[in-house]
C-alpha cells in the first residue's frame, strides 16, 4: 500500500472505530457523513469523542477553506468542546502551506499535532514486563480506572474521562482493553479493537509519573496480541501523539499522514 492508501485507511479506521465509540456513549450521538465531513459526535465532556473530520482526498485550498468554515459551524452549534481532525497526505499539497491561516478564518484555532500509523505486524510474543500485571477491562471498576489514568495523561479533569467510559458495554466486553498494574496501582493503559479487518488501537497513555519505564510499549504489546491471538489479525493502525509514535514504531508500525488538529477558540 503505497503512502497516499495509508492515509485513506488511517482516515476511514477513524471514521469507523469512532463511530461504535461515539454510539456506545450515547446511542443518539450525531453520526453524520456528509459531504467532505465525518461527524462522530457525542457531545460529552471527554472532547476526542466529540470528532470532526475531513474525509476528501486531494481537496485544493478552496474546497479545504469552504469545509473548514462547515467544520466550524457545526462545532458551534454544538454543547460541550471537541476537535476537528485534518490529515495532511490527504489535500491537495497546494492547501498545506495556508490550511492554519485558512483555519483561522473559520474560526478555529490550532490545538496540536498528530500522525496517522499503521503496519503488518509480525508475530508478537506473549508481551511481559517486570514491573507490572496485566487485567484485561472487565469491571465498572476497571473502566474507571482506565478513565482516571487517560485523564491523568491528557490533563482532563476526572470528571472529562469518566464521562467518555462509563457504563460502556463496548470498552468491556469488545474492545481488548488492558490496564498495566504496578502492585496494586494502575499506571498505564492501551486497548484495541478490530476494524474492517484490522486492529485498532485506542486511548494509551501511562501515568506521567510513571512514563520511560516501558510501560506503555508493554501494555500495548499485550492489547495487540491478544486481540490478534483473539481475531487472527495482523494488521494495526492507529493515531500518535509526538511523544508516542516512537513506542509504536518499535513495534513495527509507521507514519503515514501527519494530522492536525483544530478547536474553537
Amino acid at each position: 500500500m503505497d503512502r497516499l492508501g495509508e492515509s485513506v485507511e488511517s482516515m476511514e479506521q477513524l471514521v469507523t472505530v469512532w463511530r461504535r465509540m461515539v454510539l456506545d456513549r450515547d446511542g443518539r450521538a450525531d453520526v453524520r457523513d456528509l459531504p467532505g465531513i465525518a461527524v462522530r459526535w457525542a457531545d460529552c465532556r471527554f472532547p476526542f469523542w466529540n470528532c470532526l473530520a475531513l474525509t476528501e482526498v486531494g481537496a485544493d485550498p478552496a474546497l479545504v477553506a469552504r469545509r473548514l468554515a462547515e467544520a466550524a459551524e457545526i462545532m458551534r452549534a454544538k454543547r460541550l468542546p471537541g476537535f476537528l481532525w485534518v490529515f495532511e497526505d490527504l489535500l491537495d499539497p497546494a492547501a498545506l502551506p495556508a490550511l492554519d491561516a485558512a483555519a483561522g478564518r473559520a474560526g478555529l484555532a490550532y490545538a496540536f499535532p498528530g500522525t496517522g500509523m499503521a503496519g503488518d505486524l509480525p508475530a508478537l510474543p506473549e508481551p511481559r514486563h517486570p514491573d507490572l500485571t496485566f487485567v484485561r477491562v472487565a469491571t465498572d471498576e476497571h473502566l474507571r480506572r482506565y478513565a482516571d489514568l487517560n485523564s491523568r495523561a491528557y490533563g482532563f479533569a476526572p470528571e472529562q474521562g469518566r464521562d467518555g467510559l462509563d457504563g460502556s458495554a463496548l470498552w468491556k466486553e469488545t474492545v481488548h482493553a488492558y490496564l498495566g498494574l504496578r502492585g496494586e496501582t494502575p499506571v498505564t493503559r492501551a486497548g484495541a479493537v478490530e476494524a474492517e479487518g484490522r486492529l485498532f488501537v485506542a486511548l494509551v497513555a501511562t501515568d506521567p509519573r510513571w512514563e520511560r519505564r516501558g510501560y506503555g510499549e508493554a501494555v500495548t504489546r499485550k492489547a495487540l496480541y491478544e486481540a490478534a491471538r483473539a481475531t487472527g489479525l495482523a494488521r494495526a493502525t492507529l493515531h500518535a501523539t509526538s511523544a508516542g509514535a516512537p513506542v509504536y514504531t518499535r513495534i513495527g508500525l509507521r507514519p503515514n499522514s501527519p494530522v492536525r488538529f483544530y478547536a474553537l477558540p
